[in-house]
């Protein structure tokens, strides 16, 4: 197997790394293209639509990776991760979504200001009631 690269400082490990990396990128993105129908399932022509899409197509992906490794990857077996992550507390995730839809949903029928603030302030209750890796990657 031969792999190329316009780089010349960089020595073969590091070549192979990378190519690795870029490989699964590929593989991602002919699934959904191919399986997920990302870009053929829906024709819009806003901005709006097309990320809205995308998102729809990508978590469907996720959904199916997640089921997919819990099914048949050895490393998400038995806890491995949590081992390492002690901060990270098992999120029930349809529990998680059913509260924040109720929030969004408390803040479309609020009337006044005082109302809207006071769901802003469960809101922000809720925010810091998840695992603190949570909020480290929704920040950035």
């Amino acid at each position: 197997m031969a792999i190329l690269s316009t780089d010349l400082t960089i020595d073969a490990e590091e070549i192979v790394r990378i190519y690795g990396m870029r490989w699964s990128i590929e593989t991602f993105f002919k699934f959904t293209k191919s399986y997920l129908k990302l870009g053929t399932e829906f024709q819009g022509r806003s901005f709006d639509m097309l990320i809205s899409h995308t998102t729809v197509v990508f978590s469907r992906y996720l959904v199916m990776e997640f089921e997919r490794r819990q099914e048949n990857d050895p490393k998400s077996l038995g806890g491995l991760f949590f081992l390492f992550a002690d901060e990270v507390r098992d999120l029930d995730y349809q529990t998680a979504l059913q509260q924040l839809i109720t929030l969004f949903l408390q803040m479309a029928e609020a009337k006044t200001i005082k109302d809207k603030s006071t769901v802003f302030c469960q809101l922000r209750e809720w925010i810091s009631g998840l695992p603190a890796i949570s909020k480290v990657c929704s920040t950035n």
